[in-house]
């Protein structure tokens, strides 16, 4: 039987405070969500001052890398370059920068959505949750 890697908890809780953190230094109010590589949410913060929205369609971008295996900017190109009918994909709702997949040996494991900020920020605090892995 072949086995892969997941997320434990406290990957997910190291990933969460390094994401805090790259937000909290530039001051920005966001939404961080995580999620398993089946777009299961496992963890979902809301810092002070975040948009409420903002807690939707985080775990919504996260969701959307994790079923899709990439970045979830891959799709905002993809639309944004006239292929809108994309907008009707099933199950995906995140279409927008901002969720990056966690990846592991060919593997991905889970993903991270931010949303709050500019969507180039939104990733960019993903990906810093992420890098806390090593």
């Amino acid at each position: 039987m072949k086995q892969k890697p997941y997320l434990s908890s406290e990957e997910v809780k190291k990933i969460a405070a390094a994401a805090e953190a790259e937000a909290s230094a530039n001051q920005w109010a966001v939404s961080i969500a995580i999620v398993d590589d089946g777009g299961h949410l496992l963890w979902l913060q809301r810092l002070d001052g975040a948009p409420a929205i903002s807690a939707q369609i985080a775990p919504a971008k996260a969701n959307t890398a994790a079923l899709g295996r990439r970045e979830s900017k891959v799709y905002e190109d993809v639309i944004n370059q006239g292929r809108v009918s994309f907008l009707s994909a099933p199950g995906l709702s995140g279409l927008l920068e901002g969720g990056v997949p966690v990846m592991v040996d060919g593997h991905c494991i889970g993903a991270v959505g931010v949303s709050g900020v500019k969507s180039t920020e939104d990733a960019q605090i993903a990906r810093a949750g992420i890098a806390a892995l090593g």
